[in-house]
């Protein structure tokens, strides 16, 4: 079943007298169990794309649908709500609560859903090798630490879909593997429908196709191509 569907998408800005085009006419979807690579320059459209897609945006045209459901077309208060329930956000700047610790992070989202999974967040916590840091305020935390707990967040709430803005750019290598694989993990084994932005291509041999963005243009490539793509 298709988790994520753009249909003629574009999305164009005004600079002045001129018109950018931020992200050309796309038409793309992730199917649940299927983890999406994007890849491409800094400046290419990428966080254009992620943001429409997880309705953090409107597209200027076009439509996208989140599990059948045109999501472009509802109100902001319906698109919260969609966003809270489906989408897990994983973003390059960890974005966590100041003044909560670690585990309050994740109670939070308890708040918010008005229920409690206690198992799920000691599951994520071991994990991502978090466990020994629950009580810890962010402050207190490395850039890597801070992105592992705002990648347990993501997730806690069982979203179908993932989107990943350079989820491992705080991360060393052997971290960022690890990662890497949790994410393929869960979209395998949960069939969540998982679109990573990543700079880091060695990363993209965890996923099952590799896209990239040039331009505002999106388009597919062959794995065994990657590498090459700066």
């Amino acid at each position: 079943m298709t988790a994520i569907e753009f249909k003629q998408v574009k999305k164009s800005f005004k600079d002045g007298d001129s018109t950018i085009e931020a992200l050309k006419e796309t038409n793309f979807s992730v199917e649940k169990g299927e983890f999406v690579a994007i890849i491409g320059p800094s400046g290419s459209g990428k966080s254009t794309f992620l943001t429409i897609a997880g309705g953090l945006q409107t597209p200027s045209e076009g439509e996208v649908l989140i599990n059948d459901e045109d999501f472009s077309e509802k109100k902001e208060k319906e698109r919260a709500k969609l966003r809270f329930k489906e989408i897990g956000f994983i973003l390059q700047a960890s974005n966590l609560v100041p003044f909560l610790t670690v585990r309050k992070q994740l109670k939070l989202v308890d708040k918010v859903s008005k229920e409690e999974n206690s198992d799920t967040a000691e599951k994520l916590f071991k994990q991502l090798e978090i466990d020994s840091l629950q009580n810890k305020y962010p402050e207190e935390l490395s850039g890597g630490e801070r992105q592992r707990v705002a990648i347990a967040r993501a997730l806690y709430h069982d979203p179908t879909i993932i989107l990943a803005d350079e989820p491992t750019a705080s991360l060393d290598s052997e971290k960022a593997y690890e990662v890497v694989k949790i994410l393929a993990e869960e979209t395998k084994e949960k069939k969540k429908a998982t679109i990573m932005v990543t700079h880091d291509t060695r990363l993209v041999k965890y996923c099952d196709r590799v896209l990239v963005m040039k331009d505002g243009q999106l388009k597919e490539q062959e794995k065994s191509d990657t590498q090459e793509t700066k």
